[in-house]
């Protein structure tokens, strides 16, 4: 059973007193330390509905002891370790500072439909020094432990829970000076009884980004679910789920959205279980339209967890009924012919494993590079599956 320490009580955490003191220390924004280790670990509470709980602060997984519940992955198996350091930095508090490689400003009138790619959907890039818009989403999903799962967790993970996890870590990050979470909207499940209590909310949320006059125009980030696309008189409507609008986007910002993401929407598109989750900087008009700007795509189970392609679907399914935690690996900004960890098993004994699946179509430099993540991580076991010799390998 964990113990933290909040203040100068140091406390188990199933203990009632424990749970008395985490309202109190929610308030007062005091910082539990994880006692798993020594020195101790800070941490954060968040609330969730009316619950609070116990998270690790950005990329302090890994100084927890194996056999903590925050213990985390080496983040140098997965995406996000290019970014340590330099799109992503840890300042004095605590939290994550980030640089972003997408403009939360809109300048001047809006491109021809003809213009080039990167004005509305910017390429996987591996520059580490800024976040592209698909690490944002990636690494919101990685700080909101939301790439991990237990099967005790099933049927207990909705887009409610979805969203303030996302909510929360935002709420550990900053960027461009200021918090990430005042840049952010993330629809609220929509309830009938409190809708205009919602509507209140959505309106003081996206108010700093109504268009008032011809100059320079502030921008928010989404991240939604997508329930639909369909044409519209003039380019098309991505339709997210819980809002009552929908958000345009222009007929060649779409032909590059559609040809750039045709793996994820045909996944998508495959089952009824699978969920589409859109991330786009947008903006409203005077005359009240909301407009993309800049949009990526992750296409994720029916527990919410990112998949890239049908063999780490069918590995997610195995591993699903597990008891013991599963942690997906994101990619972030690398590209899609660089390994990555495909899922992690921090809780396997006598070693924490990790789980690769190399594609029919991996080369030369392809196994080069994998066998120099694993012979960098000798404290981690690998498990392999080369998809071009058959079938999955036996779970450890």
């Amino acid at each position: 059973m964990r113990r933290f320490l909040i203040g100068d009580r140091s406390l188990e955490e199933e203990s009632v007193e424990f749970r008395v003191l985490l309202g109190h220390a929610y308030e007062q924004r005091r910082r539990p330390m994880c006692l798993c280790k020594e020195p101790p670990v800070a941490m954060y509470i968040a609330r969730l509905e009316d619950q609070y709980l116990i998270k690790r602060m950005p990329l302090s997984g890994r100084d927890h002891d194996p056999a903590c519940p925050s213990y985390e992955p080496p983040y140098e198996l997965s995406g996000l370790g290019p970014l340590i350091g330099n799109a992503i930095q840890i300042d004095a508090s605590g939290k994550a500072e980030l640089k972003l490689d997408f403009s939360l400003t809109k300048r001047g009138p809006r491109s021809a439909p003809g213009a080039p790619a990167e004005a509305a959907e910017p390429g996987i890039r591996s520059e580490p020094k800024k976040l592209s818009l698909k690490g944002m989403l990636h690494y919101l999903w990685e700080a909101g432990e939301l790439t991990e799962w237990r099967s005790t967790w099933a049927g207990r993970r909705g887009w409610g829970r979805v969203r303030t996890s996302l909510i929360n870590a935002a709420s550990q990050m900053t960027a461009r000076g200021g918090p990430l979470s005042d840049m952010l909207f993330v629809p609220e499940v929509f309830h009938p009884e409190d809708k205009d209590g919602i509507a209140a909310r959505r309106a003081a949320a996206l108010k700093d980004i109504q268009a008032t006059g011809s100059g320079p125009r502030k921008l928010m980030m989404i991240v939604a679910e997508v329930k639909e696309f369909s044409a519209a008189r003039e380019g098309h409507r991505i339709v997210v789920r819980h809002v009552p609008f929908p958000l345009m986007i222009e007929d060649g910002a779409w032909r590059r959205l559609a040809a750039r993401y045709e793996t994820e929407l045909e996944l998508w598109r495959s089952s009824e279980t699978f969920h589409l989750i859109v991330i786009a900087t947008f903006g409203v008009s005077a005359a009240g339209i909301a407009s993309v700007e800049e949009v990526a795509l992750m296409v994720v189970n029916e527990h919410w967890l990112p998949f890239e392609d049908i063999h780490e679907l069918r590995l997610l399914e195995k591993l699903s009924h597990l008891k013991r935690k599963s942690v997906k690996g994101l990619r972030f900004n690398l590209p899609r012919d660089a390994p990555i960890v495909s899922v992690t098993l921090p809780e396997q004994k006598p070693a924490p494993v990790a789980m690769f699946i190399v594609p029919a179509s991996a080369g030369d430099d392809y196994e080069h590079a994998l066998a120099d993540m694993i012979e960098a991580r000798p404290e981690i076991a690998p498990w392999v599956w080369r998809v071009a010799e058959g079938e999955m390998p036996r779970l450890p």
